[in-house]
């Protein structure tokens, strides 16, 4: 690292590219000195360069947060622990597709949240990637239509689940799952309540889930042009719904869903589709 005084004689630009873009270990007396500095310039890099760290801090501690049902596990000395979620419960169209991730112990990721909170998708598919390469091991579970219309969207959900958890390389000690438990689970489990947002485990699966599903749809959209799966990834967006009742029903659409019933002239089926919540325990209580 260059002396101080050094530093001090490089430009704000030459200053900003070292320790902004290339994220290089700011001196504290150099920092000092910038926000003393005579230069506008100079002054406003110091006060990037501290909302940097504040942002570093912030993130460091909110993923210190979604590890917080990890580490009740880890202080029991489990450590081979599986997070599994799903995605696509709600669309009319395409499979449900879950996704089941061991992670390393203590494994952080900058970024990771629940699939839902990312918006972006160049950096959802990013962390997916990430997750991919670091994960102990990695696996996606689906149901298909067919199944989603004989059981039921509930029990669909909870099939996928089952078979991603299945699907994993190596058997976990214990399973945290989004809000519900998984029908013959091979390990203990707990359901809890906003998972995907608060375990770190449970956030990874939902972007494997997330991710996977969104690719499959965006191949649909190939094959069944015209409905515009590559951009509403077959949920009920109101240019889907009008797409149905122009075009018709394809054969990934849901018919048990009652907009995709109404478009082919189907009565409704007079059942509901989620299963209440059983009675005892809440999820987010519950061991299993």
């Amino acid at each position: 690292m260059p002396s101080l005084e050094k530093l001090l004689r490089q430009s704000v630009p030459q200053l900003r590219e070292r320790f902004l873009r290339r994220e290089a270990s700011v001196p504290e007396d150099l920092l000092d000195a910038l926000e003393g500095d005579p230069r506008d310039g100079a002054r406003e890099l110091a006060r990037q360069i501290r909302l940097r760290r504040y942002k570093n801090r912030a993130e460091g501690q909110r993923l210190r947060n979604l590890l917080r049902y990890e580490s009740e596990l880890w202080a029991q000395g489990i450590t081979i622990i599986a997070g599994v979620d799903e995605a696509g419960m709600a669309p009319l169209a395409g499979p449900v597709i879950a996704g089941a991730v061991i992670l390393k112990k203590a494994y952080k990721l900058r970024g990771l949240d629940d699939s839902k909170k990312i918006l972006d998708d160049e950096k959802r598919e990013s962390l997916a990637r990430q997750i991919k390469v670091d994960a102990i091991c990695w696996a996606v579970g689906r149901a298909e239509v067919e199944e989603i219309d004989r059981i039921n969207i509930y029990h669909a959900g909870l099939l996928a689940m089952q078979r991603a958890v299945v699907g994993l390389g190596v058997c976990p000690e214990f399973t945290l799952v989004d809000a519900r438990k998984i029908p013959s689970c091979p390990s203990p489990q707990r359901g809890i309540i906003h998972g995907d947002a608060l375990s770190s485990s449970i956030a990874a699966a939902s972007i494997i889930a997330k991710t996977t599903r969104d690719a499959l749809m965006m191949q649909m959209e190939e094959q069944y042009p015209g409905y515009g799966f590559a951009a509403h990834k077959g949920y009920p967006t109101p240019q889907h719904c009008e797409c149905l009742k122009r075009l018709g029903a394809t054969p990934i659409h849901r018919r048990s869903f009652a907009p995709v019933r109404q478009a082919l002239g189907l009565d409704p089926i007079q059942e509901e589709l989620f299963s209440p919540p059983e009675a005892g325990p809440s999820p987010d209580e519950s061991l299993a």
